[in-house]
């Protein structure tokens, strides 16, 4: 199923660059492209894609845009694209809304294949900085290994945790788990206050780290 994009870029050579990329790769379609974030929001609304791309550094900023267009009544899945490698920067746009981080440089497969990913509502950092991420993650939360904090999760929690990092919606996790939307809802604020993390994205960086140390990998 072909996937849709909004672009948003203040450099013209890099958008329309990107934007040629993604039209010739399979399963992607580019609706429009901005350079701001009033631009931005306005397409995304206008266009309601499947995939909104935002530069971190555009007029605007990137994480003013990710917030706004995380809060409408049905938001795309948004993806960070930057030269920033900066782990602050990275964790701003995760609480902001933001599923995807990706570093610009990367080769055009690697670019379609996070994008996927992100389409699909995974998480995706760029692997040279998920281990950076985590360890602020870590530092600014608590000294506890990431492997022992996942201990602390009661067995429904852990069920709901790998379905987050899978992707799934709280609604999808009600109807899989046969539970309340409200009370998943509930697992889920347990879940981040004894993960500390500030979101989703970040819970299921966590459990990733987690399961990866324990030889049991989950993509995220």
């Amino acid at each position: 199923m072909t996937k849709t994009l909004v672009i948003a870029d203040d450099h013209p050579i890099f958008r329309d660059g990107l934007r040629r990329t993604l039209d010739e790769a399979e399963g992607f379609e580019v609706l429009a492209a901005g350079s701001s974030a009033d631009e931005a929001v306005a397409l995304v609304a206008q266009h309601q894609p499947d995939i909104a791309i935002l530069d971190l550094s555009m007029p605007g900023g990137g994480i003013n845009a990710t917030r706004r267009i995380a809060a409408m009544e049905k938001p795309p899945c948004i993806a960070i694209l930057t030269v920033s490698e900066n782990s602050s920067d990275v964790a701003d746009a995760l609480e902001a809304g933001a599923i995807g981080y990706i570093v610009k440089g990367e080769t055009a497969s690697e670019l379609t294949a996070s994008l996927r990913s992100i389409a699909a509502g995974e998480g995706f950092v760029s692997p040279g900085l998920a281990s950076r991420v985590l360890l602020q993650i870590n530092n600014d939360a608590s000294p506890a290994n990431s492997s022992d904090v996942l201990d602390d999760l009661t067995h429904r929690e852990e069920e709901i945790l790998r379905r987050v990092a899978k992707g799934l919606s709280n609604r999808e996790i009600a109807v899989e788990l046969d539970l309340q939307e409200k009370t998943v809802k509930h697992y889920m604020t347990a879940i981040l206050s004894k993960l500390h993390a500030r979101n989703r994205v970040e819970a299921a960086l966590i459990a990733h780290d987690a399961w990866g140390k324990k030889n049991k990998p989950h993509s995220l």
